[in-house]
């Protein structure tokens, strides 16, 4: 609840996410050495990938505002939104009391929407937050309850490096601020400014992920980091073979050989059994360790120095033009 803008809640029953999250099974955990009951109510395509008990709405309706009253005390359960994608409305805003709050993984006002870790690594952000914020009608726009910063260890260095490091960081701060729900603190609201930060729309792989070989070295290497584990990685094409779109993994930023000139970006100098080295438009090449065919074979073995790999222009334009959707039934 709210008073004197101040977050609380007095006598914490209950914890109701919304949405997915990786580690339901350990924020459960927390919960139950606090006496607290967990309950998750997730969308249709999220409750996929989702083991633990739960219910499924696709909106907010009077079905939704109807379960709700039948199983919960309003003002003693925190409701919160974890990758949650059904829209907030003022009418639920205001049904749920107020008692509905958002985990951001990242700065606000610096960076709301999606997709975070992957923007993080195209800008060398090497911050990661821990956020919390009261949910209103805006996206991520809401005043924040509570933050605590950490830097990402040098060997984040993809995804699957930002995110793991980044479940650690939230299950403890999650574990702290329900642990001072519980007791009773008072949190004390902060305002976002809205004359700062941006505004990050999701990204996709087979959407955005087509690699334009005039970046210069240090964006080139970060496009492909930034879409490599957990996703397919970075699209390409080879111009021998039709091999159709390749996906390049496993990528290093190398400057130990000779310069090269922009027109030799993309072709293949030098093959060293378990890598290839290939130009850019810059000083560097880069060592790649995995060029993945659309069987998921590793061709690294198949491509010879000489070849080279380049983008059709107008999967470049597309790749710009789309903006990524997701609702409650999957992609758009």
């Amino acid at each position: 609840m709210l008073k004197n803008n101040e977050f609380f809640i007095k006598n914490l029953k209950n914890v109701v996410f919304l949405g997915f999250s990786q580690v339901f099974e350990d924020l459960i955990k927390i919960n139950n050495k606090l006496g607290i009951k967990t309950n998750i109510i997730t969308s249709s395509d999220q409750s996929k990938e989702i083991s633990s008990e739960h219910v499924v709405f696709d909106q907010f309706d009077g079905g939704f505002e109807d379960y709700i009253k039948n199983n919960f005390k309003i003002e003693s359960t925190i409701f919160i939104s974890v990758s949650c994608r059904v829209i907030f409305n003022s009418d639920v805003i205001k049904f749920l009391g107020h008692n509905l709050v958002n985990f951001h993984g990242s700065r606000l006002p610096y960076d709301s929407g999606g997709g975070s870790f992957s923007w993080q690594i195209l800008r060398e952000d090497r911050i990661n937050n821990q956020l919390v914020h009261l949910i209103d009608e805006g996206i991520d726009t809401g005043p924040i309850i509570d933050s605590k910063l950490s830097i990402f260890p040098p060997n984040c260095k993809v995804p699957i490096d930002f995110k793991n490091y980044h479940l650690k960081k939230f299950l403890e701060f999650y574990s702290n601020f329900i642990n001072k729900i519980k007791k009773g603190h008072e949190f004390e609201l902060k305002k976002q400014v809205d004359y700062l930060g941006r505004y990050n729309p999701r990204l996709s792989t087979i959407e955005n992920g087509y690699i334009n070989w005039n970046y210069n070295p240090y964006d080139l290497i970060n496009f492909i980091n930034a879409f490599d584990d957990p996703y397919l990685g970075a699209i390409t094409f080879l111009n021998r073979n039709n091999y159709g779109e390749l996906h390049i993994k496993s990528a290093h930023l190398h400057a130990g050989d000779s310069p090269n000139h922009p027109f030799m970006s993309g072709i293949v100098s030098r093959h060293d059994k378990d890598w290839i080295v290939v130009s850019t438009v810059g000083k560097h090449s880069l060592l790649i360790e995995k060029v993945v065919n659309s069987e998921g074979e590793n061709i690294i073995k198949k491509i010879v120095p000489g070849d080279r790999f380049y983008t059709p222009i107008h999967h470049l334009d597309e790749s710009t033009k789309k903006k990524v959707t997701y609702t409650s039934l999957g992609k758009k």
